[in-house]
This record gives C-alpha cells, sequence and structure tokens, in this order.
C-alpha cells in the first residue's frame, strides 16, 4: 500500500513541478526575454550555443525567446478556456440535472451530439467566424471543452441527487442551492477537478493545433505550434527549430496529465481501496 501510495504521490509532484517550472518561465516573459521578439539580428537557424540558447529560427529571431513567449500563450489559452468551460459546463451540468426527466434527456442528447463533433473543427469554426486572436483562442476552446464538462457534470450531480442525505436535506425543507452549495459540490468537486486537468492538456494541444494551422494568436505574438509550423521546411537541418517547441508542448501535456492521474488515485475511493 505505501508503495502505492509513493507513486501516486510521486506523479503528482511531478506534474506539478512542470507545470509551475513552465508556468514561472511563462511569467518571465512577461518582464524578460532574452532578445525582442521581433529581433531577426540572430542569423538565419543558428545552431544552440552562445548568445542564443536554443539557437535561431529560419527569421534569425532568438528561439529561446519565442519559447519563453509561445509557453505564456499556451498557458494562457489553456487557463482561460478551461476556466470559461468550466463556468458553462457546471452550470448547464447541474440545470440539466435538476431539470424533469424529458427536459434532462434532451440537453443530454444534445450534449452527446457536440462530444461526437471533433473539438478542433469546432474551435477552427469559432475562429473562422470571429477572427483569430487570443481571445478567440480562449473562447473557442472554451466552448469546445463545456460539453464534456457539462455531460461530466450532469451525471456527477444527478448521481449525488439520489444520494440519502440529499433526499433527507429535501425533506427538511432545504432550499435547491442550499443542497447544491451545502451537498452537491463538495462532493463532485474532487473528480471534477480531475477532468479539468485533463481538458487543460487537450486545451494546449487545441490551441497548438490551431495556431500551427494559422488560426491561433497571429503575430507579432509567438506561439508553440506555429513555431513547429514555421521549423517545418527546416527539420532535417535544423530540427532544434520544431523539437524544441515540440517538447515544450509535450511538457505541458505531460504535466497536466501526471496531475490528473495523480488527484485521481487521491481522490478515488475504489483506487485506494486497490492500493
Amino acid at each position: 500500500m505505501s508503495g502505492r501510495i509513493g507513486r501516486r504521490d510521486v506523479t503528482l509532484t511531478v506534474g506539478v513541478a512542470l507545470l509551475v517550472a513552465l508556468a514561472a518561465a511563462a511569467i518571465v516573459s512577461l518582464f524578460w526575454t532574452p532578445f525582442p521578439l521581433d529581433d531577426t539580428s540572430g542569423g538565419r537557424l543558428a545552431p544552440p550555443g552562445g548568445a542564443h540558447l536554443f539557437g535561431t529560427d529560419r527569421l534569425g529571431r532568438d528561439l529561446f525567446s519565442q519559447v519563453l513567449a509561445g509557453t505564456r500563450i499556451a498557458m494562457l489559452v489553456g487557463i482561460g478556456s478551461v476556466a470559461l468551460a468550466a463556468l458553462i459546463g457546471i452550470i448547464i451540468g447541474t440545470t440539466a440535472a435538476l431539470l424533469p426527466g424529458w427536459i434532462d434527456d434532451a440537453v443530454s442528447s444534445f450534449l452527446d451530439v457536440l462530444i461526437a463533433f471533433p473539438t478542433l473543427l469546432l474551435a477552427m469554426l469559432i475562429v473562422a467566424a470571429r477572427g483569430p486572436g487570443l481571445d478567440t483562442a480562449i473562447v473557442a476552446i472554451g466552448i469546445a471543452g463545456s460539453a464534456v464538462v457539462s455531460r461530466f457534470s450532469r451525471i456527477l450531480v444527478k448521481g449525488v441527487l439520489s444520494r440519502s442525505f440529499v433526499t433527507a436535506a429535501r425533506t427538511s425543507g432545504a432550499p435547491t442551492l442550499g443542497i447544491l452549495a451545502r451537498h452537491v459540490l463538495p462532493n463532485i468537486w474532487p473528480a471534477l477537478v480531475v477532468n479539468l486537468a485533463v481538458l487543460f492538456g487537450g486545451a494546449i494541444m487545441a490551441e497548438a493545433s490551431l495556431s500551427y494551422l494559422g488560426l491561433g494568436v497571429p503575430p507579432p505574438n509567438s506561439s508553440l505550434g506555429r513555431l513547429l509550423q514555421e521549423a517545418q521546411g527546416t527539420v532535417l537541418t535544423s530540427p532544434w527549430g520544431a523539437l524544441i517547441p515540440g517538447a515544450v508542448i509535450a511538457l505541458l501535456v505531460l504535466g497536466a496529465n501526471a496531475v490528473a492521474d495523480g488527484l485521481r488515485e487521491r481522490f478515488d475511493p475504489t483506487r485506494r481501496g486497490r492500493s
């Protein structure tokens, strides 16, 4: 049992450490980068080393500065879109669970249709309608992810509402909002946090995909996905231009998934019972 608990804690610690380190780098980029993002004086495709820790890209820009700024954009989109998805999803899911049976079934069917619709394609449609930008990326990915949160929230809320202590609270005349605040939300938040951590990793991938396709945050802002797109033509001669941004995306997703796995192990009583 102690070995299982140790692995659980290590997974959670590694995930948190990765995300904290990358978040710190993103915050640093708000105030400092080794070179201005529009500085092209570094020479085309210079290898890593010297003044350019990660080398330069095909335009002569410092890749380390670009990756720092791209990490900031990825974190902003990830946090913003997950917060938006949580807000929309929890409201819709909780409301659906409280509605009469046929309305609840209709909402559930509609959510199933949205979930079946590819997240990236839905985000692309929203970006196409609004135009590329940081706020558009957050809204697009947040709305696309809200269907998953809504479906999951609805299932969790309905499960708690069927419990005996909620029935007792209703019998005693407790108001619905009071039941939600005192009984429902405290019981669903652990599972919900795990779901949101997984969604954060998906949001990072979605932002990178949109930027790779030219639908993400436009220049002069940097983006990890656009750095990958720009480096694809020189990946054989200057592989660092693609490997480094790709590695940062992988670390962000790995950190989010490790946090989700660690929290799942910690909060799920059935897993604790098997450990």
